[in-house]
């Protein structure tokens, strides 16, 4: 395939008004959350629990959905497998590829994230099973001292050798490096950290060399740390994202699509609204500004599908959930939501979940 195509579906994941679903939980991950809601972790419930997503009418709002390497693998309840379904309503497949964070040795609690020795050969497996983007993840902690420019350059160069190794297999690399919202960092500290990885990032991209244009970021917006004790209005938040984007981001990529790393659902979608108001009446960016959401796209989902299973609210209510989520963040992504929002969750609440970041009780 020529680097053409894979533009082209760079092109399609970054559509106006569309954005990305993250729905590659790992077994370990999403059975925390099935079990927190009171069910088991079994391969058949959380198929089951996907199938609200991918059998779901959400071409109008989503371009893509990132799933787990299970799932892409797996079928609805009437026999199609989900790589059919998200396509019928023309969304693309795409795969998580990286194998989960490790410890760097000699680090305070810093990590890296592993699965490059075998991705090539696995890339090609995925392609043929009908994914057509990919999406690896890092983790920075942000805290006194950190993250250390070893765990940036270790972070922005696994990400830059990934992306090359999924375009050679004719895949698009989303690249991830997510800022952990953990922490009391400002603002100020968060648009720095922020500002000094993504530019590590972009570096390393050119080495390899990676096509910028047929690549994909995924970045946190620039917030302050979820115990910061002064926090950030809507509007604060859009204008130290766009200033950290345009300092870091060259306009050959084409799309920028955030990850929601903690926030509350309709958090998630205020802030992402406020990025792109902003970005409409200033009119400087060629990039697409929209999301790559999980938790955000999926809470409200979870607690209704739960509340399905033992009768207490209509069958189909989490689906709907799913699509009325989907459209709010759509909305969002060309500045245009206005509310109320669909979730059923707590505005003011939050979303982290500290099994998904660096952990101290990690031995080397």
């Amino acid at each position: 395939m020529e680097n053409i195509a894979l533009k082209s579906i760079a092109e399609k994941l970054t559509t106006r008004g569309k954005g990305i679903l993250a729905s590659d939980e790992s077994t370990g991950t999403i059975g925390k959350r099935l079990e927190k809601a009171g069910l088991e972790n079994t391969e058949d419930i959380r198929r089951a629990y996907r199938e609200n997503f991918y059998t779901a009418d959400i071409g109008n709002s989503i371009s893509g959905a990132i799933l787990f390497k299970e799932t892409l693998y797996q079928h609805a309840s009437n026999g199609v497998p989900f790589v059919d379904c998200l396509t019928g309503h023309g969304v693309l497949p795409g795969i998580k590829v990286d194998q989960g964070l490790v410890p760097m040795p000699g680090s305070n609690g810093e990590t890296s994230t592993r699965g490059l020795e075998t991705l090539a050969s696995e890339c090609k497996q995925y392609r043929q099973q009908g994914a057509r983007f990919t999406k690896w993840r890092a983790a920075l902690k942000v805290a006194d001292g950190l993250p250390s420019e070893a765990a940036i350059q270790r972070n922005a160069q696994e990400l830059a050798e990934y992306a090359a190794i999924a375009q050679a297999c004719d895949l698009v690399p989303i690249v991830e490096p997510e800022i952990l919202i953990d922490g009391d960092y400002s603002l100020q500290r968060s648009g720095e950290v922020s500002q000094r990885v993504l530019q590590a990032c972009i570096a390393q991209l050119w080495r390899q060399p990676v096509d910028l244009e047929a690549t994909l970021l995924k970045p946190m917006m620039v917030m302050p740390g979820a115990d910061a004790s002064q926090k950030a209005s809507a509007q604060d938040v859009a204008i130290a994202t766009l200033d950290t984007m345009r300092r870091s981001v060259p306009p050959a990529i084409p799309g920028i699509m955030f990850l929601s790393g903690g926030l509350s659902e309709e958090e998630s979608t205020l802030y992402l609204n406020a990025i792109n108001k902003l970005a409409l009446e200033e009119r400087k960016d060629t990039w697409a500004l929209s999301f790559s959401f999980g938790r955000a796209l999926q809470a409200s989902v979870l607690q209704l599908w739960t509340e399905e299973r033992t009768g207490h609210v209509p069958q189909g209510s989490a689906q709907k959930m799913a699509e009325a989520l989907a459209m709010a963040n759509a909305a969002a992504a060309k500045g245009q939501y206005q509310g109320p929002h669909p979730s059923i969750t707590s505005a003011a609440g939050t979303l982290r979940e500290n099994f998904r970041g660096w952990r101290t009780d990690v031995k080397c």
